[in-house]
């Protein structure tokens, strides 16, 4: 009967209860915990101290002191319960399946009851390194002794060892999520735009750079890698009636399209633009505010497509393709402003600069009076010209505002969805074209409780980031096919 080595890391309290509740378990074989300095830990475990537990020599030690075939790493910064027969599920799952990884749903104590938490499936795309796993991750040693000779040893991180594990075991082995509750904990962690900024946040930048080294690392070991992109935007030869356009998808924001469409209409620049709103068939007050702006001026194009089932990407397409689009087109969101009356300006600019098939500004996080908000700045300099289409496919997004070259945009329309649209562009692009960058804030993203991703719940979320590891796992696809056929272009020609 296989056995499973228990890890454990948390608070004191909770680790001795859980480790009191396991003891007697027939499954057991020994736990371990890992622990920070100075740590009182009490009962038949194994103690590994250490102050970066996620780093290579803290997982390598805690690899070596298991003793079963599989070992069940379990995060107990909160008070945990397993179910009855959870161990028994999770290792009957690994042993049929042979996977390399099992994890679980599970449940969370909150003030109001016990609420759902759903995880979703880690699909070839689910490379993100904040990919909500739970508690519970049961990982088979004979994966993790056939990955470690194929490989050699773990890279040398202080951050990013398990996630370097992780990497590596799937790529040989499945990685299988139980959609069952097997444990319910109590409801705690950072709030959502902590953990949704977290990779941008200038504290943490060590620790992105670990996770960046460990992901590229995985698309050379998949074949889907990329060098460094050369490619630029190809000449024009379409003709545009302006040189920008600024693109605004809307629907029921009464409160604050005019102030985004004002905050256009207030650029300074040298050359001819507009502002095109796709009014997605709204039931407050925004058509009639638009119809009023576009009579006062005519750089407003108010567009009511003929469609009414389309997302925030099928409005951007009716925009992109409309005769009324220029040259480039330029992103703003419908509760958001420019930051200054020169940020057009400065994006176009860059544009031509490359010249470039897409350019993407920064951003200041501002509450509805435009006062900043931690952490401030979005810059999102974790990118690199060298390997920023690489880390691309870890990290859930390129920044604001986004600007295109209408031509490019045109052969690659975006996907007809609410989330993920702007992503998607990026990630097509990037795999051809060289992405050029402004680093100052060009853009003030206004947060406040009308915010389409504010407070979303769980199925929300779990929606979401399936959609855009699903994007990921066709990317990675994309680029192997590259890859593969660059390869054999190169064999025919020697």
């Amino acid at each position: 009967m296989s056995r499973l080595t228990v890890v454990m890391q948390g608070m004191a309290e909770p680790v001795h209860a859980l480790m009191a509740q396991l003891e007697t378990s027939p499954l057991v074989e020994g736990f371990v915990v890992l622990a920070a300095p100075g740590q009182g830990v009490e009962g038949p475990a194994a103690v590994i101290r250490h102050d970066r537990p996620a780093g290579s020599e803290a997982v390598g030690r805690v690899l070596e002191a298991v003793r079963g075939s599989h070992a069940l790493f379990i995060d107990v910064e909160r008070p945990l319960t397993l179910g009855r027969h959870a161990l028994q599920r999770m290792l009957d799952v690994a042993t049929e399946s042979g996977a390399g990884i099992v994890y679980a749903d599970h449940r969370r104590r909150t003030a109001w009851g016990t609420a759902e938490h759903p995880a979703i499936d880690c699909q070839l795309g689910g490379i993100r390194s904040d990919f909500d796993f739970g508690p519970l991750q049961m990982v088979s040693m004979q994966a993790v002794r056939r990955v470690l000779d194929a490989w050699g040893p773990l890279g040398d991180f202080a951050w990013a060892g398990r996630y370097d594990l992780r990497l590596r075991i799937s790529v040989e082995h499945p990685v299988v999520r139980i959609p069952e509750y097997l444990c319910c904990t109590d409801a705690s962690g950072a709030s959502g735009h902590d953990q949704h900024f977290a990779y941008v946040d200038p504290r943490n930048a060590a620790v992105q750079a670990e996770m960046e080294q460990a992901v590229t690392a995985h698309l050379k070991r998949i074949g889907a890698w990329l060098p460094p992109r050369r490619e630029l935007a190809p000449p024009c030869r379409e003709s545009f009636p302006v040189e920008a356009s600024v693109v605004i998808p809307v629907r029921n924001r009464e409160k604050t399209i005019a102030d985004a469409v004002n905050s256009v209409l207030g650029q300074r620049a040298t050359f001819a633009f507009n502002v095109i709103v796709v009014d997605n068939h709204s039931t407050d007050g925004t058509t009639a505010i638009l119809r009023d702006l576009a009579a006062r001026d005519r750089r407003v194009v108010h567009i009511v497509p003929q469609a009414v089932d389309l997302g925030i990407g099928g409005c951007w397409n009716e925009a992109v393709f409309s005769p009324h689009c220029g040259r480039y087109a330029v992103q703003l969101d419908s509760d958001d402003l420019y930051d200054g009356p020169d940020a057009l300006a400065r994006v176009v600019a860059e544009l031509r600069r490359g010249p470039y098939a897409m350019v993407v500004g920064s951003y200041r996080l501002v509450d509805f009076q435009l006062n900043e908000l931690p952490p401030g700045l979005i810059d999102h300099r974790e990118w690199t010209p060298e390997n920023g289409h690489n880390n691309l496919l870890r990290v859930n997004g390129l920044g604001a505002p986004r600007a295109f070259d209408t031509a490019v945009l045109r052969d690659h329309p975006l996907p007809d969805v609410s989330y993920g649209e702007d992503y998607a562009a990026g990630l097509r692009i990037t795999r051809t074209y060289v992405l050029g960058r402004i680093y100052e804030p060009t853009y003030l993203c206004r947060r406040w409780e009308g915010n389409t991703d504010a407070a979303l719940p769980v199925a929300e979320v779990n929606r979401h980031n399936t959609y855009k590891d699903w994007l990921r796992t066709m990317e990675i696809m994309a680029r192997q096919e590259l890859n593969r056929r660059s390869e054999s272009g190169s064999a025919d020609r020697r």
